[in-house]
Parts: C-alpha cells; structure tokens; sequence
C-alpha cells in the first residue's frame, strides 16, 4: 500500500478524526480534574497521571478505529463489512460534530481556568507576578537531627532567629516567619518554595543537640537552579550558641556579596545575647504561646516567667508575655482590662530595658490603639518602631491597622499590600488585606483575598463571615447566608446570621437570630451587636449598644470610622457625635499625624497628615 492509499484509508476509516476526538477528550478532562479535583481532596499528580494513561492509551485507540467500525448492527470488524455496506461517511460526519463539541467544552474550560479560577485563587496583589529580586533570601525552618523530638522547639528558634538577623539588614529582602514556616513537614522542593515566596535565595540546615553539645549545618542554595553556594557545619556548646547565629548571618551576606555582587548588604547584624539556659526556655516559651490554647498559654506565660527571673533584662522575653496576653484577650481567656494592662506593664518592661527594641514599641502601639482607644498614642509608638525596624512585617501590619483606624484606607491597602509581598502565606496578613478591601467598597477584591485565606487554613474562623459580609454590602444575601452556614466559629456565625436574614427579608428569624446573639455574646461583642443594629436600620439600638462597647472596652471600637456596615446609621447626627466622645471626628483624626515609607522605597499615602491627608481622602 503506497503512502497516499494509506493516508486515504486511514481518512476511510476514520482513524484520523477518532485520533481527534481522543486527543481533545483528553485535553477537555485533564482540564476538569485539574479544575475540580482539589475540591474533592485529590492529590496533584492525580492529573499529570491521568494524561499519562491517555497518552499510553493513544495507539491503542487508534488501532481499536483502524480494525473496528460501528455499524447500525452493531460493532464489528472492519474486514467483516462489504464496501458496499459501509457507512463510515455517516460516522465521519457524527464524528466531526462530536469533535466540535468536545474542542468547545476545552476551549471554556481553559477560559475558565485563565479567567476565573486562576485570577480567584491567586493573591490580590498578585503575587505571582512579583518578580525575585536577586537580594531576597527565605530561611527554611532547620531540621531537628536530636535524638529527642521534644527539642525541635529548639531548631526552629535558631531558624527564626537566623531569620530575624537576616532581616536586619535594610537592602536585603527576608521572607516574613509565616511564610517560611509554612512549607515544614512538606515534601516541597527548593524551585517550587521560591516561587511561592518569590525569593532568588534559600537558607535551609539541621540542628543536633545532645546535652551541652550542639551541632548546626547550614546551607545556602541558589533556587532558581536549585544549586548550593555555600555550606557550612558549625559544631560548638550550648554556651556559643549566639556566635554561632551571628557567624552564620555573616557568612551568608559574605556569600550573598562575594557571588553576586551585592556591595550594598553592609555588616551582619550581631544578635541579642542572654543566659544560654534561658534562651532555651524562651525558645519554648514562643513556641508554645503559636499553638493559641489555653494550656498552651499557661505553659508559655510561666516560662517566660522564668527566663526574666533568670534575666529580667531580655526584652523579647518581655515582648512575648505582653503578646501572649492579648492573645488571651481575644480569646476570652482573661478579661479585655486585666489583659492589656498587663500587657501594657510588660511592653513598658520591654522599653524600659531597651529604648531601641522595635517590636516592644510595636506592641504599645497595638494596645494604645485596641486597648485605650488612643490613636495619638498608638500613632507615637509605632513611629517609633518604624524607625528602629521599617521591615518588620509585624510593625507594618499595626501601621496598617492604625492608618485603617485614622480613615485612611487607601493608605492602609498600601501598607498590606507590602506585608503580604514579604509574607505572601501569612493568614492574618491576608485577612487584614481583606478586611480593608472590603471596607473600601472592593468587594470583589476582598472575596479573593479571604478565599486565600480559606485555602491556606480551611478550618480558621472568621474568614466565611467576612467573605458574607462582602456578599452582604453586594446584594448578595443568599450567597451570604450560604457562607455564613460553612462558618467554623460559633460566634461569628452567630453575628452573621440575623445580617443575611434581614437581607432575605425574613425578619422573625433575623429577629430571633439577633436575640440569640445578645443573650450569649452580650459582653464579648457589644460592638458587633451594634453593628448588626446598625446594617438592619435600627440606629436607637445601635447606638445604645456602642455605648456598651466602650463600657466594656470592646477592641472592635478600633474598626468604627471605617466599618461600612455602620454605613446606614451615618446620616444621624449621633454618629459624629458618638465618633468625636471618642476622639475620631474626622477633624480629630486630621490632627494626627502619622508618616510611613513602604519597604520597597515608595512613600505611602500614609506618608501625608494633617490637612493633605484629609485632601487625599476628598479625592
């Protein structure tokens, strides 16, 4: 058979367009478990299997079209069927139109995916296309090699604090805790966790304690190639452990300068040194206060108790016990008053001992503002730590919320938008993100940023209800009451449900929500049951319940100017009213003055105040 009849015959056939129709049913399917799998917990290689199976399967489909043909009997061979009786004309043209379908279904679907799912699941600042600056470094948390796997409190605190040198240095760009230790315990390579954090450079090692002895090696690896520059094993005692950090740091902006150039990286930071026994125990102290329990807290309290007994001088110590008990405020552990005075009173400590430590002034700032209703005050602190660490992604993260609070939210927006950049898998960034979206009337926006959030932590609570919230402010009720049913935290989704009520017009039942609410949760959230009051037109309410919240102290009080669910209630001449008892009438707040530079070296709308801030807000 010459090779024209054999292209004809495989045209006859029909061979060609089941190849066709094979090729495009497998494209159009890989497309959808891709798309859909994850939501049904399949893993992802379940696709790049899939299109392995068809690709293995491809001859033998065009074999099966080649000897087999469907006739109106039924399937036979093809050697079986007079010419005559052939209808494989007919069958062509069933395929064609068969072909057509299945290339149109692909086609949406890769619209789909481009357009609709890959733009919702990304970050909103997007993130993916942030290119890696060729000074940016991610430090993996180091691997615990002792024998006991209670130390690995101790492995991940040398990490950190290797992180925490790092990140000292102005030109050098350092991946934010949250996102660095958000890849422990997975099997993720070096390229893939770059490009995740968008960093041209990994720090990754292993610690080995025993006894007094302890064994660091360290790591650095080029990720784009996944190539190692630099690797170094530090063995020393416990009582060098911080030289061991400080040459290490150095070794690493050596390395980072000598390989590429980067004169502008300066001197290693040296880090803050203490009793050896007691930085164990402040290690401990920090890891354990991350699991957010009561018991946990209790445990992390009593050990930060005795590193100061041991050191009262060491102010991260100090720092950590006045976090930890905001944190217990939060969640209802110890009372809103009891709580942040005695988180004041260690910050103060902190300050005390060391005028120039950045996170204990970031700290006063965060509970000037939640705890004394003091913008001023806040504004003070956190100017101040923004001049002793204007990276920290923990001092921008409480700018943004206090230029939030001062009514600047474009301002605020900025200012997130560079936390997430440095911390791109950091939940709270990501809520906070949302949160200002969402009160900027950017809603769509906002549902994005909290549905990364859900994908990072399915389980946190809060993220259905603000993700309702946003639906609400739409005129979408019914999706909003659909998100506040997959709500994890019982309050919140208590404080959602008489909201979407009411915007379903069913009033008995937003009626009956809004008692429930009050009868369980009328001192921990006055300032949101006035917030409910509010969205459904009942300003009398409203207003009698925020003055509850500033009985009870209510840290809610923070969001009030910005809050977009008040929106209904501020034409009554109470508002400005109740908003100037506490000091934040917009000519109040007009008067604080407040100034940051973002990381990257744009200066912020924050960076205006006064009259020019008020002028930025008209516009």
């Amino acid at each position: 058979m010459s090779e024209r009849s054999f292209v004809a015959e495989l045209s006859r056939r029909n061979v060609l367009r089941a190849g066709a129709l094979y090729a495009g049913a497998i494209w159009a399917l890989a497309q959808g478990i891709a798309q859909l799998g994850p939501s049904f917990g399949m893993p992802d290689w379940g696709t790049r299997w899939f299109v392995i199976a068809g690709v293995i399967g491809f001859p033998f489909w065009l074999a099966f079209a080649w000897y087999y043909e469907f006739t109106p009997e039924g399937l036979k061979r093809e050697s079986e069927i007079d010419p005559a009786d052939s209808i494989t004309a007919h069958t062509g043209k069933k395929l064609d139109r068969w072909i057509i379908a299945i290339m149109a279904v692909a086609i949406v679907l890769l619209l789909t995916n481009t357009f609709v799912w890959h733009k919702g699941a990304g970050l909103s600042v997007d993130a993916d296309n942030v290119p890696s600056a060729e000074h940016s470094i991610a430090v993996l948390p180091f691997v615990n090699m002792s024998s006991d796997k209670e130390q690995e409190y101790f492995s991940d605190g040398i990490s950190e604090e290797l992180l925490n040198l790092l990140a000292k240095i102005p030109q050098l760009q350092v991946t934010a805790r949250t996102s660095s230790f958000a890849f422990k315990g997975k099997e993720t390579g070096i390229p893939e966790i770059a490009r995740t954090l968008h960093v041209a450079h990994v720090l990754e090692g292993s610690v080995r304690k025993s006894g007094n002895a302890v064994r660091i090696t360290a790591q650095l690896i080029r990720a784009g190639s996944d190539t190692h520059l630099w690797s170094q094993t530090y063995d020393r005692k416990l009582d060098d452990i911080f030289a061991i950090q400080d040459e290490i740091a150095a070794d690493v902006v050596k390395q980072l300068k000598v390989t590429f150039k980067l004169t502008l990286l300066g001197t290693a930071p040296t880090v803050r040194t203490t009793d050896p026994e007691a930085y164990a125990l402040y290690l401990q102290a920090v890891q354990l206060g991350r699991r957010n329990t009561a018991e946990a807290f209790q445990q992390s309290d009593a050990l930060y108790r005795k590193v100061l007994a041991t050191d009262s001088r060491y102010a991260p110590a100090w720092v950590g016990l006045a976090a930890n008990l905001v944190h217990e405020v939060s969640q209802g552990l110890i009372s809103v008053q009891v709580g942040f005075e005695r988180a004041r009173e260690a910050a103060m400590k902190a300050v005390t001992v060391d005028p120039d430590f950045a996170p204990a002034h970031a700290r006063l700032g965060f509970i000037a503002m939640f705890g004394d209703n003091d913008l001023a005050g806040a504004a003070q602190h956190l100017q101040r730590a923004l001049a002793l660490d204007p990276t920290d992604p923990d001092v921008l993260r409480n700018c943004a919320a206090l230029v939030g609070a001062l009514g600047r939210l474009d301002e605020a927006l900025a200012l997130d938008e560079a936390v997430v950049r440095r911390d791109p898998v950091n939940v709270s960034a990501l809520s906070n993100l949302g949160l200002h979206q969402r009160m900027a009337g950017r809603f769509d926006a906002a549902i994005r940023s909290v549905r990364t959030v859900l994908n990072l932590s399915p389980d946190g609570g809060g993220a259905h209800y603000d993700i309702a919230n946003s639906l609400l402010l739409k005129g979408d009720a019914q999706g909003a009451l659909a998100e506040i049913a997959h709500e994890t935290s019982e309050m919140w989704k208590m404080v959602g449900l008489p909201m979407a009520y009411h915007a379903l017009g069913r009033k008995a039942d937003s009626d009956a929500a809004q008692a429930a609410l009050i009868a369980k949760y009328e001192k921990e959230a006055p300032y949101n049951i006035a917030c409910v009051y509010a969205y459904r037109g009942d300003a009398d309410q409203s207003f009698e319940w925020l003055d509850k919240a500033v009985r009870y102290d209510d840290p809610g009080l923070g969001e009030l100017v910005t809050e977009n669910l008040f929106g209904n209630i501020h034409a009554d001449p109470r508002w400005v009213a109740f908003l100037r008892k506490l000091g934040k009438a917009p000519d109040q707040l007009a008067k604080i003055e407040f100034e940051v530079t973002l990381p990257d070296g744009e200066t912020s709308a924050a960076a205006m105040s006064g009259p020019e801030a008020k002028k930025a807000e008209k516009r």
